[in-house]
């Protein structure tokens, strides 16, 4: 009678803890090599912002211990385009975009934006790479349903 009293229960904590398992692992911010997932959504005409962005993607990945703690998606769109246009870009933005991109970071330009500006890969700083959507917010949305934490600046 009393192993009984104990199987019920044992049997509720086994089912909790499997569901908590497969809930975090469903729904991880880490990859398969334990790397954070971040993605930073840059669409804004403010060069500050994008300063400030990029400042703070080195920062984050000082904070996680180095590039190899932590995987950063860059996708930009929009009116931010502009910013990062080879011919105009602001001096201290092409640099922090420089030292992201030294630290491994692979920037994404929106292919609908490239397309509406007028604006190829080519005229951007270097470093961009299309977004593997062509429209941005799709791509977004789809970084954030594989488990990256989404950081708009």
């Amino acid at each position: 009678m009393i192993k009984n009293r104990w199987v019920s229960p044992l049997i509720a904590i086994f089912a909790c803890v499997f569901i908590l398992i497969s809930t975090a692992e469903a729904g991880s911010n880490r990859d398969e090599n334990g790397r954070l997932k971040v993605l930073y959504h840059i669409d804004g005409s403010d060069a500050g912002v994008a300063k400030y962005a990029m400042a703070l993607i080195n920062k984050h990945m000082e904070a996680e211990g180095g590039p190899d703690k932590i995987d950063i998606k860059v996708v930009v769109h929009g009116p931010a385009l502009k910013l990062f246009d080879r011919e105009s870009v602001d001096p201290v933005l092409k640099k922090k975009l420089a030292m992201v991109i030294a630290k491994g970071v692979q920037p994404e330009m929106c292919q609908v934006s490239m397309k509406l500006f007028g604006k190829p890969l080519e005229s951007l700083e270097p470093g961009f790479i299309p977004t593997e959507h062509p429209v941005a917010v799709k791509r977004i949305a789809d970084l954030q349903e594989q488990g990256y934490i989404y950081i708009k600046p």
